[in-house]
């Protein structure tokens, strides 16, 4: 079987303002216009549509894995910007990233609250479990 996840859609009330911002954070290339959406392309071929809509947004969670180098650049941007974040996903360790399965990882909101989650390993790659997290 050959299944792959091809494209989501992300609601948000901007979607230029989002888009803006995820690219900018992940330092990917610009979002492209198609139909009603602003498209998003990450390295293995899975977009984010970004969609306005009006009213409330319900938040999402989308994880991306990414390497090395790209996280030191991920969170000297949530540094340079100032913007909170956190070693886990209930935002209970802030200011500070994790270290599970030997990689890193760190979570941010986004300007209509999804939490961005921005990992070097994948969770249960089988590196040695962290308990505590580290900055």
């Amino acid at each position: 079987m050959s299944v792959r996840l091809n494209h989501t859609i992300v609601w948000c009330r901007d979607k230029v303002r989002s888009a803006d911002f995820l690219t900018a954070m992940l330092g990917l290339p610009p979002a492209k216009p198609f139909l009603h959406f602003l498209v998003v392309e990450t390295a293995n071929g899975v977009s984010l549509d970004f969609f306005e809509k009006q009213g409330s947004v319900s938040t999402q969670h989308y994880a991306f894995l990414v390497e090395e180098s790209d996280f030191d650049a991920i969170h000297a941007r949530l540094l340079e910007r100032a913007l909170p974040y956190w070693a886990d996903p209930a935002r209970q360790v802030p200011g500070e990233i994790n270290r599970h399965d030997g990689g890193r990882g760190v979570y941010f909101q986004d300007p209509d609250g999804h939490l961005l989650e921005a990992i070097t390993r994948p969770y249960g790659s089988g590196a040695a479990q962290e308990e505590e997290p580290a900055t």
